[in-house]
């Protein structure tokens, strides 16, 4: 039996392709969305099709309006949404705050932020019973950054997804009522290719020993948490960050 349509943002790689993967095992169709990698979106489409789930690829921006428009119209497709994973987002190499420009700044916050609120808000429309939806869950991938602050590294990319941890209270409180339940995860070091955008492709690597565990975390640790937030055994559960960091 199917637990309906997960749509899991950037979905082609690292966290987002270990929460499909485990979507799937879950009893999820799922809409893996991806930005570039087509052949990377059909691979993890592929692994979802081997649990015996149903898979669709779509590409788009969740910066845009309109891409997440046209992504929203794709799930729908598939069948009543039950799950959205607000998982992509970007980092910029490391900078200070007095080296930023406006354009490093806007493109963080459209995708990390505006990209969340966006993909939050279509998934709201069709989960609310407010709105003749069945309920769901959402959650939201925010980062230790958040509580650490990134100084010297990323302090933009930390602020991004500070915000993304008040956004999960507060939606969590506007449509608890409405069926729709709203968390976040928050990762630490994990070995994922983030870090390589982010130009420091070992960073997981040199930063295991600041975390008390003394290495980095997986992708699939992350998607456990992940998936389990989304599941009836979470169903007493919203408007939490749940830390998945090793201890840092």
């Amino acid at each position: 039996m199917s637990s309906g349509v997960c749509l899991i943002t950037g979905a082609s790689r690292g966290i987002g392709a270990a929460c499909a993967e485990q979507a799937a095992t879950a009893g999820y169709d799922v809409v893996v969305n991806y930005v570039l990698d087509a052949k990377a979106a059909d691979r993890v489409a592929g692994l979802v099709r081997k649990a015996s789930r149903q898979a669709v690829t779509v590409q788009g921006d969740v910066g845009s309006p309109e891409d997440v428009e046209r992504i929203f119209e794709v799930a729908d497709g598939l069948g009543p949404l039950a799950a959205l994973v607000n998982n992509a987002g970007i980092v910029a190499p490391r900078q200070r705050v007095d080296e930023y420009s406006v354009e490093r700044l806007e493109r963080i916050f459209r995708v990390n932020v505006t990209g969340s609120f966006l993909c939050a808000a279509a998934a709201v429309r069709r989960m609310s019973t407010a709105r003749g939806g069945k309920g769901g869950a959402i959650v939201n991938l925010s980062s230790v950054a958040a509580v650490l602050g990134a100084p010297g590294q990323y302090i933009d990319y930390a602020a991004s997804k500070g915000a993304i941890d008040v956004f999960t209270l507060g939606l969590a409180r506007e449509v608890a009522e409405e069926g729709i339940r709203v968390n976040a995860v928050r990762p630490g070091i994990i070995d994922t290719e983030i870090h390589a955008s982010g130009g420091e492709p070992d960073r997981a690597a040199q930063m295991r020993g600041a975390v008390p565990m003394k290495r980095a975390g997986s992708a699939q640790e992350v998607a456990n948490a992940v998936i389990w937030l989304l599941s009836d055994e979470a169903s007493y559960v919203t408007g939490t960050v749940l830390d998945v960091t090793g201890g840092r």
